[in-house]
């Protein structure tokens, strides 16, 4: 893997941010650009600590990479990651009563309906 680029880049609205960027290749072998905010410019006054922040961060693009080079994923693996990632107890974006709501919804009705099928086989005309 590339070791990617960091820039400095201008926001309307407050301090420049540190910004990652990296191309990763897609389930399909085609090229999918990525980029990550690091910090704002008062949190890494110097690109150097910028750049040590950056090499831990690769670590886990380089893990994620072995993963991300799968076929296409299924409907419960897709709601399995929602699970992990949006409905962790950490994550303070949804209150505890949508998190809740969400994973029996998960629970009853979509994974035990649609888990097996692949992403690309579901269409809306079903779903609806």
């Amino acid at each position: 893997m590339q070791q990617g680029s960091l820039i400095r880049s201008a926001r309307k609205r407050g301090p420049d941010v540190w910004q990652f960027r990296w191309a990763d290749k897609g389930p399909y072998g085609k090229r999918i650009y990525r980029r990550r905010v690091i910090g704002t410019v008062c949190q890494y006054p110097e690109v150097d600590s910028a750049r040590r922040v950056v090499t831990r961060l690769l670590r886990e693009i380089d893990t994620n990479a072995l993963h991300s080079c799968q076929l296409p994923m299924t409907v419960a693996e897709v709601c399995d990651h929602f699970v992990h990632r949006e409905l962790a107890k950490d994550n303070t974006w949804r209150s505890y009563s949508t998190k809740k709501a969400y994973k029996a919804y998960l629970d009853r009705w979509i994974v035990p309906h649609w888990g097996t099928l692949r992403l690309s086989e579901v269409r809306t005309i079903q779903v609806e």
